[in-house]
């Protein structure tokens, strides 16, 4: 079997690799889609992630496939199954664990992080990380279930109640399955702010009502176009830079709820207005991870209630990680997927 090894420095080197038959509690995954997240992007480049890295490793922490081989012991599911991995494990042991904050775990690692994941042929699991599809489900959809879960967890720190209005900052593959969620949620209204056309098309394919550039006008105007006020009720941004985090707190109205979403870099800041946060009474909140919400991932998308077909631009072999991951850094690309055994 073949995997794509992360080396560091940003460089990947095509590798055989020894396919072990699975032990007591394991699965032996086929793997056939795996996406490129922006963790991956932060990694490549040698920036502080979710967790460390320690090369030589095979990334790819989102991703689908058939179960081959299980071991002893295994009864999550079995040979034939379509399946998707949630990556994150945690020690169930450490203070946070045992509080019910397990997305703070003193000894969290991940699959596709920590030990070999997605971007190989095959990948070896533990049972309790693996998640049946059922058979319906297409390959590149299951490997959505991950970062759907971690859109689930910021949704519930978001608050949205029926009836509101809400604004995502940032098309992405993120902030367009935020725009599905806060739909789900009751939200009476939700708008996209986004510089690429488009984005901004498909934002309103999947349900914004308006999708605005946020070069064209000052926010408070384009909202009172749009909405008829100069700020919304909550604010989910999902890019990731200072100019989206700037345009969240403008867009936010009195008593609004803003969910600072997206995994900027290391060590950027955005200066607060700490009497508008006082006078507006602002709720700010981040999100980490997706606790125990895979499964419920894993059930909107068997549902058909989300759609994440039109999220997927481009889709490379499992030789130019690499370049796919370049490629999601790019204007161009909403979510791009490596399919390891194409």
């Amino acid at each position: 079997m073949k995997g794509n090894f992360f080396l560091g420095n940003g460089n990947f080197e095509m590798r055989d690799m020894h396919l072990s038959h699975p032990g007591a509690g394991q699965v032996l995954i086929r793997n056939m889609a795996a996406g490129i997240c922006g963790t991956d992007v932060h990694i490549m480049r040698g920036e502080k992630g979710s967790a460390d890295v320690t090369p030589p490793v095979v990334l790819g922490h989102e991703y689908s496939g058939e179960v081959v081989e299980v071991g002893e012991g295994v009864t999550t599911c079995r040979p034939g199954d379509r399946v998707t991995v949630d990556p994150n494990i945690y020690c169930g042991r450490c203070r946070f664990c045992r509080n019910g904050q397990k997305q703070f775990c003193e000894n969290l690692v991940a699959v596709g992080v920590n030990f070999d994941g997605g971007f190989a042929q095959y990948s070896l699991v533990p049972q309790t990380q693996v998640f049946p599809l059922g058979p319906d489900v297409p390959w590149e959809a299951g490997a959505m279930a991950e970062p759907l879960a971690c859109c689930l967890h910021g949704i519930e720190q978001a608050g949205i109640r029926p009836g509101d209005a809400v604004l995502v900052v940032g098309g992405g593959a993120i902030g367009l399955l935020m725009v599905q969620l806060a739909r789900l949620q009751g939200a009476a209204t939700v708008l996209v702010s986004e510089p690429s056309a488009p984005r901004r098309d498909i934002a309103r394919a999947v349900g914004a009502v308006a999708a605005f550039d946020p070069a064209e006008m000052p926010m408070k105007e384009q909202l009172l176009r749009q909405i008829g006020r100069e700020g919304v009720d909550v604010v989910i941004e999902c890019a990731g830079n200072v100019h989206a985090t700037r345009s969240a707190f403008e867009a936010a109205d009195r008593g609004a709820r803003i969910l600072l979403f997206s995994v900027p870099s290391a060590g950027a800041k955005y200066e607060l207005d700490l009497f508008e946060v006082f006078n507006k009474e602002l709720h700010i909140s981040g999100s980490f991870i997706n606790p125990d919400t895979h499964l419920e991932a894993v059930r909107l998308l068997a549902s058909g209630r989300i759609d994440v077909k039109p999220l997927i631009t481009h889709r490379y072999p499992l030789a130019q990680v690499r370049d796919a991951i370049i490629k999601q850094t790019q204007n161009d690309s909403i979510k791009v997927m490596v399919l390891p055994n194409d």
